[in-house]
């Protein structure tokens, strides 16, 4: 049954609880509703009590504007608060870099997991956040989608022009907003500012090949992390082999 958390600014902000155990809420990425989480969610819920939500501007949830990643932050905050006041955090992609922010900013977070957070994939100095609103005060979703997928994610328009004829692409171009959101987080790509916090960095070794490279990395930087490589796995959310390695590392 969908429930709801209030953020500092009055947001709702909708989740999903799963199962009984210590608490974790995951945090998706671009393009991502409840939906995305919910089969891991799922998985996990045998040990632990999960808490999967929509993202400010996504789904259930408010949007209050302006928006700031602060605000973003704050949301995940309300969440732990429901959690019983400390929690883990499973950030996926661009919700890992929010994730991690979240922890600096000193969210009481108790470990953190992170899968495929793009860190060092793109030294581009293009104001991304300013182009994407652009599009966005013209009226043209469906380009603004185009665009993030193209230049933020590096799909080739051959690819992209393939999926504007799947049935998800209008719930695609229905969250474009939030790819302005997702722009602000994201940064320049530079590694965060180190947080102490117990950290899972994780990535696939069957997709995009600078994945493993930017985990190794981020592990690396951070002072308490180790990496693990899922082998055969990529972009994707699967949790038969997620859930294994994320309960191994969260329950010890």
């Amino acid at each position: 049954m969908e429930q709801h958390v209030v953020s500092r600014d009055g947001t709702r902000i909708a989740f999903d609880r799963f199962g009984d155990g210590p608490p974790l809420v995951l945090v998706v990425g671009a393009f991502n509703e409840r939906p995305t989480g919910e089969p891991l969610a799922r998985c996990l819920a045998s040990h632990f009590t999960v808490f999967n939500y929509d993202r400010r501007g996504r789904g259930a949830s408010g949007d209050t504007l302006p928006y700031s990643v602060e605000r973003e932050i704050e949301d995940l905050g309300a969440l732990i608060d429901a959690a019983g006041g400390s929690a883990a955090v499973f950030g996926y992609s661009s919700g890992g870099f929010l994730s991690i922010q979240a922890a600096a900013a000193g969210l009481p977070i108790t470990k953190l997991a992170i899968y495929e957070a793009p860190y060092l994939s793109s030294p581009d100095p293009t104001d991304h956040a300013a182009a994407l609103s652009e599009l966005l005060a013209q009226g043209r979703r469906g380009d603004t989608v185009e665009y993030f997928q193209r230049e933020m994610v590096g799909i080739p328009p051959s690819v992209i022009e393939q999926l504007h004829a799947a049935p998800f692409w209008p719930a695609l171009e229905r969250i474009a907003h939030t790819l302005v959101y997702e722009a602000l987080i994201l940064g320049d790509r530079s590694l965060p500012s180190p947080v102490g916090t117990p950290t899972l960095v994780m990535a696939g070794d069957a997709g995009a090949p600078f994945m493993p490279i930017s985990a190794r990395a981020l592990a690396e930087h951070l002072p308490h992390a180790r990496l693990e490589t899922l082998p055969g796995q990529s972009h994707d959310l699967v949790p038969e082999a997620l859930a294994p390695v994320l309960s191994d590392f969260l329950l010890t």
